[in-house]
């Protein structure tokens, strides 16, 4: 009888259930995420990733934290506010797929000329995403997930309910979600009312909502009202 005179060591064995436990955690991981958004192409999200960071953040900081979330169809968000929103955060929003890879090039590009590697731009999909399901906190692992996750949701989503989805669920200033809120909170109005000047000021508020405020953004909203005008709006 034959036996084996090279058994597997025990740190080999170890190493290989650890990386099957690792193939498993991943593959449940993506496996739920794809589940969710498969759901998300009827379902309103009750809230978020983002939206459950906020509420335990507050729990240590002052003032109270008071969340604002309305959802409201595509359609009863102002076509001047889904053009201002697109012409500031993603230009491009129609024509990739959840990745701008010629905006990534540009950023590495521009990125390698000053010596250093910054964050790259995250188009509308990936900022969804990171909404969704990710944190705000900056990391290469959570770069790692947009990346991996934007085309996912590209593949399940059609590009008119993820741009519902994304007006909806961003930060548009302390606790407030959505463009309703935001509407209602700036402009006293329905999303649905916003005129072209408004819909570039709240636009413009984005990059930081917690801390710009529409009024003060003459001169970044001026820039996407240009914007808008070059592509064709």
């Amino acid at each position: 009888m034959k036996t084996d005179s090279n058994p597997p060591s025990r740190k080999r064995v170890i190493f290989v259930r650890i990386l099957r436990w690792i193939a498993a955690v991943v593959l449940a991981f993506y496996a739920t995420i794809a589940l969710a958004l498969v759901a998300l192409r009827w379902a309103t999200p009750p809230t978020t990733a983002v939206q459950i960071q906020r509420r335990i953040g507050a729990l240590f900081h002052k003032p109270k934290y008071r969340k604002q979330y309305t959802f409201v169809p595509l359609g009863r968000i102002a076509l001047e506010l889904q053009r201002a929103v697109i012409a500031a955060e993603d230009g491009r929003f129609y024509q990739h797929h959840g990745i701008d890879w010629q905006e990534v090039d540009k950023l590495v590009e521009k990125d390698l000329d000053n010596g250093r590697l910054g964050r790259g731009g995250s188009t509308i999909t990936q900022q969804l995403v990171k909404n969704l399901f990710l944190t705000t906190h900056g990391s290469v692992i959570r770069k790692g997930l947009e990346f991996t996750l934007a085309p996912l949701a590209e593949l399940i989503l059609p590009k008119q309910r993820i741009l519902e989805l994304y007006l909806n669920v961003i930060e548009w200033g302390p606790g407030i979600y959505g463009a309703e809120s935001a509407a209602r909170l700036y402009y006293k109005e329905p999303a649905s009312g916003l005129d072209r000047e408004q819909a570039a000021r709240l636009a413009a508020i984005l990059p930081a909502p917690r801390t710009r405020k529409p009024a003060r953004m003459d001169h970044y909203s001026a820039e996407i009202e240009n914007r808008m005008r070059q592509m064709g709006w």
